[in-house]
């Protein structure tokens, strides 16, 4: 794998593997130039096709095990060649492998330890095991999210794992990097699920305390607004409306066929009713009719596309948002630079493929790797093992 250029090129990180947030994370720092070199345990599952795994992309990847010193060892001499280490384990564990992050800092001082949790390194939940529907509870967003009368609807995972958790933790990281850059002094940064996840929520405690939001799937931008919402279309597909501004909303009206005396926006005793009209004119109509319809006109109304088939839609073809990086479809790098594109991706390498390079790039010998491989601690890639 070559070198990457992109505004964290010359920054070098050390992943540990985990799930969820933390693989975000670091092909975040990837995407965006940092070499990342993950820890794989040895025997851990993967994909029969590496290629296809878009958050194991452009990085190395060497097989260590943690549990025997020598691999905890070797992961030392990776840590003191590196600007960040990255680890999702719960509270305690890095320190039980005899890493713990403050006594890396005293060795390394201007190291950045980024530490990824569901509940936060302190706290009463601390150890306890937890996923994104379990943040999102606890915060009181989930409570928010779904129709009223009916159980709360879990957003994928996409508020606590990956926009509280994956992108805080890389944020958090970038800014302790430009501070260690600028003074030498290195960080601990502590990126909990939960925390992140109620920083997103931010708008939604000011409305609740202020006493403006309804219940779950009686407000403007829940669902509750006839206005602000999915409609089923003939051939069973779904269009969005989001015309919250009445210059959106009176741009709606017209191509519905619906006269705005009969239509009062901001009428919420109304809204129930003005749903249920709408998705009868929308039951009309072929999605695509639709999509013709509103085409060229300014009222925030776009089709629901599927996960198959969003790259085609000619707005993200034309931009490349979701390429193909060898056959598999991947979102493109971000943001966009003005000063040029990010790279490429690479493709996910198998576990290990990366063993023997990068342990010779500390300077180890060729029989000291043969030694750890023999016994276990280390492994290659069979493909890497076939070009020795």
């Amino acid at each position: 794998m070559t070198g990457r250029s992109g505004p964290l090129a010359g920054i070098r990180v050390i992943e540990l593997a985990a799930q969820g947030p933390l693989p975000l994370a670091a092909t975040l720092l990837a995407d965006n130039g940092a070499d990342i070199i993950r820890v794989d345990r040895p025997g851990a599952a993967q994909r029969a096709d590496a290629a296809s795994d878009v958050f194991g992309r452009s990085r190395r990847t060497i097989v260590l095990d943690l549990k025997d010193p020598r691999g905890v060892d070797a992961l030392r001499e990776l840590v003191a060649s590196a600007d960040v280490l990255l680890e999702g384990f719960r509270p305690g564990v890095l320190e039980r492998m005899g890493l713990d992050p403050v006594d890396l800092l005293a060795a390394h001082p201007s190291l950045v330890v980024g530490r990824m949790t569901g509940w936060g390194q302190d706290g009463p939940l601390a150890l306890a095991a937890g996923h994104d529907i379990n943040y999102l509870g606890l915060t009181g967003l989930l409570d928010a999210i779904g129709e009223p009368g009916r159980a709360p609807v879990p957003p994928l995972n996409l508020v606590a794992d990956y926009g509280g958790g994956g992108m805080m933790l890389a944020f958090g990281v970038v800014c302790a990097v430009l501070r260690a850059r600028a003074t030498g002094t290195g960080e601990i940064v502590d990126a909990a699920m939960v925390d992140g996840a109620a920083y997103l929520g931010s708008l939604f405690y000011g409305l609740a305390e202020r006493g403006v939001w309804g219940g779950r799937g009686t407000n403007t931008i829940d669902g509750g607004a006839h206005f602000y919402r999915a409609y089923e279309t003939s051939d069973g597909r779904w269009m969005t409306v989001g015309a919250i501004e009445p210059v959106f909303y009176a741009a709606l009206l017209p191509v519905l066929g619906i006269d705005p005396v009969d239509a009062p926006q901001r009428d919420k005793a109304r809204w129930p009713e003005l749903s249920a009209t709408f998705a009868a004119v929308f039951a009309e109509r072929t999605q695509a009719e639709w999509v013709e319809a509103f085409a060229g006109v300014d009222a925030c109304v776009a089709p629901v596309m599927t996960l198959t088939d969003a790259a085609t839609h000619p707005h993200l073809a034309a931009r490349g948002v979701l390429p193909r990086v060898e056959g598999h479809l991947q979102p493109a790098p971000v943001p966009r630079y003005a000063s040029g594109p990010l790279d490429e991706p690479d493709a996910a390498r198998p576990q290990g493929a990366d063993t023997r390079a990068v342990l010779s790039g500390l300077g180890w010998t060729g029989d000291r790797i043969d030694e750890l491989v023999a016994a276990g601690v280390a492994a290659e890639a069979e493909e890497a093992r076939a070009d020795v």
